[in-house]
């Protein structure tokens, strides 16, 4: 009969707090709509963006998108939420009386984080990226009307010992102006080609074509020379290698960006930390939900003074916290030498650190 009772126990805790996640979802969702509608409306209506365009290609995507990267204050919300009613209406002090541990009761609370943790991941990795593509290009077309149309300073390993460099690339013309292509065969460089230019193809995948061109060719104590004005070939890169655009990163899934990151290391291409910054975080903001989840627990499990107030309180500060701490050291990844994983996963860290603290206390 007790196995019963407890097992009837968990099922409530765990349709409690995914109902709260849900409601809370909706409503600050709703919120966010709303001041976001009103902040880009003007512009939208500006530049002729249709109805169905605003609210298909764009909200429907967008609702999504929020909903999972503020996940964690979610999750915190809602289990301060409806713990500390439970907590207020002595329903927390009549599970103890029964037998029942701080662990045991934290089970059903574990399971549900689990469950936003696989749903959120699921959604971030595969489901979101391709929802970004529509939303970031009605947002290109409708309300910024900005792209990144060149680049300078390119250079990246193309094939095997050949190395490629571009001054300066321009998208909207597809031109590459001052390259060159260097080939080496053990360490030796055997190969040099200097151009004027060299344009992308689009006909084509990785076919280019050199402008006045020079190349020299070097054999020991021997070199040959040769130039000319023009010469169409194949060089195994396209210009999506090294033109990043703002926010590309949101359109990839998963595999996508491991794929992406893997062949650009290969190539010596620098230019990755938000690509990978973007791959670590989804993979750390879905554990998030364990860590909030076990010091939402502990911090509103018996009635304090305050009640519910003095909980959303702390716990709306925590969690803000959490996201603000991950957007600094993400910055610092980008702009210095911390390691991707390592900026993503120290507030993770950090806070497990104060969840068991939270944790071993909170029986007591």
């Amino acid at each position: 009969m007790r196995r019963k009772i407890l097992k009837h126990l968990d099922w409530y805790i765990i349709r409690k707090f995914l109902g709260t996640y849900i409601f809370a979802i909706g409503l600050i969702i709703s919120i966010a709509v709303v001041f976001d509608f009103n902040e880009k409306m003007d512009r939208f209506m500006t530049n002729e963006a249709t109805w169905r365009g605003i609210i298909f290609d764009y909200y429907f995507n967008f609702i999504p998108y929020f909903a999972n990267l503020f996940s964690p204050l979610f999750v915190f919300i809602a289990v301060i939420f409806f713990t500390t009613k439970l907590a207020e209406n002595s329903e927390i002090i009549a599970m103890f009386s029964t037998g029942m541990s701080f662990k045991r009761m934290m089970r059903p609370y574990m399971i549900s984080a689990a469950v936003i943790a696989v749903f959120t991941y699921g959604l971030g990795a595969y489901i979101i990226p391709k929802g970004s593509v529509t939303r970031l290009e009605f947002e290109d077309q409708y309300y910024r009307k900005k792209k990144t149309n060149s680049v300078r300073n390119i250079q990246l390993e193309v094939d095997n010992g050949v190395i490629a460099y571009i001054e300066r690339y321009e998208n909207y013309s597809k031109t590459g102006h001052r390259f060159s292509l260097d080939k080496f065969e053990d360490k030796k460089l055997v190969s040099h080609l200097t151009a004027r230019s060299i344009t992308y193809d689009t006909t084509a995948l990785h076919k280019w074509t050199i402008k006045d061109y020079m190349i020299r060719e070097l054999n020991d104590l021997e070199e040959t020379i040769t130039k000319g004005s023009r010469l169409d070939t194949i060089i195994k890169m396209e210009p999506s290698d090294f033109l990043i655009i703002k926010g590309q990163q949101e359109t990839m899934s998963s595999p996508e960006l491991n794929e992406y990151i893997n062949k650009q290391r290969r190539r010596g291409f620098a230019n990755i930390k938000e690509f990978e910054i973007e791959y670590h975080k989804r993979i750390a903001m879905s554990f998030a939900s364990f860590i909030l989840t076990i010091i939402g627990v502990s911090l509103s499990s018996r009635k304090v003074k305050g009640g519910m107030g003095l909980h959303l309180g702390i716990g709306l500060a925590l969690s803000f916290s959490y996201i603000m701490f991950q957007t600094i050291t993400s910055t610092f990844a980008v702009n210095g030498n911390m390691p991707p994983w390592l900026a993503v996963w120290i507030p993770n860290l950090i806070y497990s650190g104060i969840a068991f603290y939270l944790y071993v206390k909170a029986p007591k």
